[in-house]
């Protein structure tokens, strides 16, 4: 946030900021990420996209068997976030967690939810969490795809239509390619994260 605000102030202030998803899970302070971003904390406006760990946990809302894959995937961590703790990852303890959860959560943080897209094109770019399905048009992508895809989207050299910039899959680096750009840097294990300023003339990156 602060690297943005520095690079606005450098750069002119007409900008905006799109975060990927995925900012909850697999770390200690979930509640305080999406606290700290349901208030638009950027020196822009904000559009906020959905990751599949969002979806996890909505679906986990809707339906606690859910829990069962969810869990062991860094929703404990999300949980023990909003004060839960629970032992067991099956049966009953899933219901009552969802009943838990349902009663912790803000109601900022539910309309934050609530209000993430799935995708959001700008000018040259198509923005989503994971990638798109070669062969589809941008506009007929299905949110499945948006969020989980991987291999398929990832060997394609097939021209989408716009440059593609998801994350998702973490690599060392970002990823530049000519039809896509990957700048999911594993921030939850690596430390490291990675935002890229798109202009119409070219790119840079801010890392932390």
């Amino acid at each position: 946030m602060a690297a943005i605000t520095r690079d606005v102030n450098a750069h002119g202030s007409d900008a905006l900021t799109v975060t990927l998803g995925d900012y909850i899970d697999r770390g200690p302070q979930s509640a305080g990420v999406i606290g700290r971003l349901a208030g638009n904390p950027f020196p822009t406006p904000y559009v906020a996209l959905r990751g599949n760990h969002e979806l996890m946990l909505e679906m986990f809302l809707a339906d606690p068997t859910v829990g069962i894959q969810w869990r062991p995937q860094g929703g404990d961590q999300t949980l023990q976030s909003y004060g839960i703790t629970v032992r067991h990852v099956v049966g009953r303890a899933n219901l009552q967690a969802s009943e838990l959860l349902r009663e912790a959560l803000p109601r900022e943080h539910v309309a934050f939810l609530r209000s993430l897209r799935n995708s959001y094109t700008h000018g040259r770019f198509f923005l989503c969490h994971a990638g798109v399905r070669p062969g589809v048009p941008l506009n007929k992508q299905r949110d499945e795809d948006l969020l989980w895809i991987r291999e398929e989207f990832l060997v394609s050299t097939a021209d989408f239509g716009k440059i593609v910039v998801h994350g998702h899959t973490p690599m060392p680096e970002p990823e530049v390619l000519p039809n896509r750009i990957n700048i999911d840097t594993k921030a939850f294990a690596s430390g490291r994260l990675t935002c890229i300023v798109l202009e119409q003339t070219g790119y840079r990156f801010l890392d932390v």
